[in-house]
């Protein structure tokens, strides 16, 4: 129990310093440090982060921040495949899983470190393949079929890794968002948490359905401390450079997907 509260306060904390992404560290804090299987591990770390999640988003929501429209369409276009991902999760072999999730990490960690370490930041660019763009007069997104089908897509990719993986999927919504929208990096990620709330929830669900069934004390203790972990590590970010956090988050990342994969060898 104890080592459940000290990994969900980490959790948290990356969460909170980092402001998306941390979520993707839960499942392998508790697969290393509970000793569980990612069928078991997937939705105490959904349960965890969407909570957290949901707190972030209405705290965002209050502030204007939430593009709620485009958070919805990729919430219903999200939930309805989570159900493909758990049902794969419960189908592929579990060292098949380790790797598949080693690699989406080692992924994550190589975008950290290009932006951290780029010339440009992410507001000095326009991305070619942009397909969204707010409209200066209302400062709402212009609404397009090519809107539409991205944000649904995004939605879509998102729903599939969270069943599968057990993952909030802020690392594929952030990026995606940047790419095909020129929404503001707040706005973005603002956005990016009401649909992870959404969409984790489904995954929760999806997780059960298939067979899942966590711990309650232990979920309920894991969550708690994340949401505190979360609240102290936004208090930290404020004294601390993004592009350290960046480049540190990137290097746990690295070393904690490795240890995944040797897990899986030894196991074998």
């Amino acid at each position: 129990m104890l080592t459940s509260l000290i990994l969900g306060a980490l959790v948290g904390a990356v969460l909170g310093l980092t402001g998306a992404g941390g979520g993707i560290l839960a499942v392998p804090a508790l697969v290393v440090g509970m000793g569980w299987p990612i069928q078991q591990a997937s939705p105490v770390a959904l349960i965890a982060v969407a909570g957290s999640a949901a707190i972030g988003a209405v705290e965002a929501f209050r502030r204007g921040l939430v593009r709620y429209r485009a958070a919805l369409l990729m919430a219903v276009a999200g939930v309805p495949v989570t159900s493909l991902g758990a049902s794969l999760a419960h189908k592929l072999p579990q060292r098949l899983l380790i790797e598949l999730f080693a690699g989406v990490m080692l992924l994550v960690a190589l975008r950290l470190l290009t932006q951290a370490t780029g010339q440009k930041t992410p507001e000095q660019t326009m991305s070619p393949i942009c397909v969204g763009r707010v409209d200066p007069r209302t400062g709402r997104l212009a609404w397009t079929w090519a809107t539409g089908a991205a944000l649904a897509g995004t939605g879509a990719l998102t729903g599939l890794m969270t069943g599968l993986l057990g993952v909030g999927g802020g690392f594929v919504i952030v990026p995606i968002l940047r790419k095909l929208t020129n929404v503001s990096m707040h706005g973005v990620v603002a956005t990016s948490l009401m649909v992870v709330a959404l969409v984790g929830s489904g995954g929760v669900v999806s997780a059960m359905e298939a067979g899942a069934s966590p711990p309650f004390m232990l979920t309920l203790l894991f969550s708690l401390t994340t949401v505190l972990g979360m609240i102290v590590g936004r208090a930290a970010s404020r004294r601390l450079s993004a592009r350290h956090v960046q480049i540190g988050f990137a290097g746990v990342l690295v070393c904690v997907s490795l240890g995944m994969v040797a897990k899986a060898l030894l196991n074998g």
